[in-house]
């Protein structure tokens, strides 16, 4: 199976693409992987033509700038999931692909436009920019990981940089297969995704993803209320304070489980405190810089600046030109605060407040955040009418006016460009206003180019993969012309009811996206309790046990990828959302399991009502077609290192758990879409009973380091000093490494056992073999280089792991 393409390739050299056959994704024809654009328009130096990324058909569309608008003149064929595009000259376009690994370099001087190189980078690149006094320097943000990336990504140590910026001399790409980097710059941070660059070409801006916000989970096990499961609640011999705050029961006075507790690092006082104020520094032993956006020298390649506490979750970055500020499309979660639901017990909820829309103004040293939305009253759920049309949901692309007056923003979540004026922004004097926002027809609006000569800003909308013109004058939209979309309708039809905050919220800011960015993940933990509700029964199949009622507290849980959830049956931590809770339900259907987060619409995201069952059955359908990418810790021929394979054999071999090996519960099976569950329960040693989890995404959660050690954990307690990540491993993110977690006191295993099992768990099993996406070009000059990697993915084809797909 092949991602869908029904038009001829038109490339003059073959480009090698791999993709294998999913026994969970056969059935649509299509492999959906909903990777997030970044920067999917540019436009070329003369202003002649404008590039897009058509991300599901895996092409550079290529469009004619005239008087009358523009006119498509032809595709490209790039990598798999392009989601960024630069003109470097009128003639050379890199194109960003996202699951390939790859960075495609189309040339547009002959008569039939074709990639010429193609350069490997890390893992799941997002970027690129041009830099430099003759802006001759291109820069990629990539994730610090992947099969291309040189030496080790040191997934074990802490204190590591996990953002990437590869650097390449665009004249100069060297003889490497693909491409010779002249350096890889390690920022201090989690995946990297935005870039810019100052005006006079000499600085180059690069922004974290999921960049946290100096949360933590202090672990149940050093909380302690006296309940039935109260461990000694010591962290390296010192008692920390004890109980979680109030209520911590439902509706009916049933005593809730013992669970962990968010705290968050308080500048003021240097400590990390909770709700009420009480100190659990003893329970932390890191610090969190929260380092954002990072400023590299385009010559030296220096790291000049570094800004702090931007925002959790960013998404672009503009620079104006005529002052040099930087603006910063980002989000801001308020995670710190427990439960959903109404709050008529507990005090506070985050329902239909979870995260903030926001530009954050970096100017010099000053970090200055504008919430765009400040118009909305959390406290008034639902919202009353009229304020939902004044929000801006999920700020993405920006552009800025060449007088540097008027910022432009995409509001992929409502379907707009808000359109601000700079002063008034940096002041904080703007009034949201929809008189101030362009509307658009297709939803779901990602990258903006500005056409100030013809008075026209360009639009890509993802909800109808398509670009639009607007009329800058009058603030309409002028023309509309819908890319060529391989996606199933299933996939189209459902999309907008992740991402649409008009649709799925009250006050027009909030959607399922806020926390799963891109169907992915936030990289934080959420207490979303509810003491306003009851004690509901469990109905789902548990593997070993006692069964286990769902108390409606539950504790902080970290956000769960909505990739690979089908062939997962019930769904949370703890199997909470499922099917079997209705009369004659299936417990172990995903579909049905699905469905049941309809309540997540009035409850967290402060909807008046749940959504219709028609469009809640639209939503599901897309979801349970997306997919994870291939594991990028393992090696490409998906041969294990020996570490990884005594890893394995430990995983398959000897009881290591009671009368289980780690097989025994989390079953690997790929031939039935089982990939560390089969969606059973088991009771694992704590207060509450969970769902077996997946295991397919441990390595995007590697930069926690500092737990201190207690009777269940045990550690030596050593301060581990500045760290990337405030959430690690388990349900609520309170373990910094796999190997600590082996440590607990059910797991009977040595010291070197955890390590090697600690490897093969980070490159464990993807629905995709490491093959799929990788890519390579050949040339009449390259054979000699390229030769291995043909040779590798033509021997991983027959291996029956992917198919070859040649465009000459």
């Amino acid at each position: 199976m092949t991602r869908s393409s029904r038009r001829p390739s038109t490339l003059l050299l073959l480009a090698l693409l791999a993709l294998v056959a999913s026994p969970v994704s056969s059935r649509a024809g299509f492999v959906a992987f909903e990777s997030g654009q970044v920067r999917p328009l540019a436009l070329s130096p003369d202003g002649s033509r404008l590039f897009a990324v058509n991300t599901p058909d895996d092409r550079l569309e290529v469009f004619d700038v005239g008087a009358a608008g523009l006119a498509h003149a032809f595709s490209v064929p790039v990598g798999l999931e392009p989601v960024a595009v630069a003109a470097r000259t009128g003639t050379e376009v890199w194109v960003v692909n996202h699951l390939s690994d790859s960075v495609s370099v189309v040339d547009l001087s002959g008569a039939v436009p074709r990639v010429v190189a193609t350069l490997l980078v890390g893992d799941e690149p997002r970027d690129v920019v041009f830099a430099g006094a003759d802006r001759s320097r291109a820069f990629v943000t990539a994730a610090h990981r992947g099969q291309s990336r040189p030496g080790d990504p040191q997934l074990t140590t802490p204190g590591v940089g996990r953002a990437d910026v590869w650097v390449f001399d665009a004249l100069a790409l060297g003889s490497a297969p693909g491409g010779t980097p002249l350096a890889i710059v390690t920022l201090f941070g989690d995946t990297p995704r935005a870039l810019a660059v100052s005006p006079d070409g000499t600085q180059v801006y690069a922004a974290v993803f999921p960049s946290g916000n100096e949360t933590t989970t202090v672990g149940e096990d050093a909380v302690c209320d006296g309940g039935a499961f109260a461990p000694p609640c010591l962290v390296d011999g010192a008692t920390l304070p004890g109980g979680l705050p109030a209520p911590n029961d439902d509706a009916a006075g049933a005593p809730g489980p013992e669970t962990g507790l968010i705290v968050r690092y308080d500048r003021t006082s240097s400590r990390w405190l909770d709700g009420l104020g009480r100190d659990w520094s003893g329970a932390v032993r890191f610090s969190l810089p929260d380092l954002d956006v990072f400023a590299i020298d385009a010559a030296t390649l220096a790291t000049t600046q570094s800004w702090a506490h931007v925002g959790t979750l960013l998404f672009d970055l503009a620079v104006n030109p005529a002052s040099g500020r930087i603006y910063v499309s980002n989000t801001e979660a308020r995670n710190e605060v427990r439960f959903e639901g109404p709050g008529v017990r507990g005090g506070s909820t985050v329902r239909g407040a979870a995260h903030a829309s926001r530009i954050t103004v970096l100017d010099g040293s000053s970090v200055l955040s504008r919430h765009l939305n400040k118009h909305i009253d959390y406290g008034v759920v639902p919202a009353p009418p009229g304020v939902a049309e004044k929000s801006l949901a999920t700020p993405l692309g920006m552009a800025v006016s060449g007088d540097g007056a008027t910022l432009y923003v995409a509001a992929f979540g409502s379907s707009k460009i808000g359109v601000l004026p700079t002063a008034a922004l940096e002041a904080d004097t703007f009034v949201p206003d929809a008189a101030d926002h362009v509307q658009l027809a297709g939803g779901g609006p990602t990258g903006l180019v500005l056409d100030e000569a013809r008075g026209r800003l360009y639009v890509l909308t993802r909800f109808d993969n398509a670009v639009a013109s607007v009329d800058l004058a009058t603030r309409t939209e002028q023309q509309r012309i819908a890319l060529y979309d391989a996606e199933p309708a299933s996939v189209v039809d459902g999309r907008p009811f992740l991402y649409d905050a008009r649709l799925t919220s009250s006050n027009g800011e909030a959607s399922c996206s806020s926390c799963h960015a891109f169907a992915d993940l936030d990289s934080l933990a959420w207490d979303l309790g509810n003491p306003d509700a009851l004690v509901t029964s469990n109905p789902n199949p548990i593997h070993f046990g006692d069964y286990q009622d769902f108390h409606p507290l539950k504790g902080p849980m970290t956000t769960q990828s909505l990739r690979g959830l089908n062939v997962r049956g019930p769904m949370h931590w703890r199997g909470d959302r499922t099917g079997g809770s209705d009369p004659g339900g299936d417990p172990l259907s995903q579909e049905q399991a699905f469905m049941k987060f309809n309540v997540a619409f009035p409850g967290l995201l402060g909807r008046a009502t749940e959504l219709p069952v028609s469009d809640m059955a639209k939503f599901t359908q897309f979801v349970l077609q997306i997919q994870y990418p291939p594991n990028p810790v393992r090696a490409l021929d998906g041969v294990l290192t020996a570490a990884q394979q005594r890893g394995r054999d430990l995983y398959f071999g000897r009881k290591t758990d009671g009368d289980f090996n780690c097989q025994g519960c989390h079953t690997l099976a790929p031939s039935l879409g089982f990939f560390g569950t089969d969606g059973q329960m088991a009771f694992q040693g704590g207060p509450q009973l969970f769902k077996i989890p997946h295991l397919r995404n441990l390595y995007q959660k590697v930069g926690m380091f500092g737990r201190p050690g207690t009777t269940e954990f045990p550690g030596d307690g050593t301060a581990t000093g500045a760290q990337i990540r405030g959430f690690g491993f388990r349900h609520d993110g309170s373990v910094d490494t796999l190997a600590r977690f082996h440590a607990e006191r059910t797991f009977t295993m040595t010291a070197a056992e955890r390590l090697d099992l600690e490897q093969f768990l980070l490159g464990y099993d993807s629905n995709l073999a490491p093959i799929v996406g990788q890519q390579i070009t050949l040339t009449a000059t390259n054979r000699a280089v390229v030769d291995p990697r043909l040779d590798l993915l033509l021997a991983r084809a027959n291996a029956g792991e992917c198919d070859l797909v040649a465009k000459a």
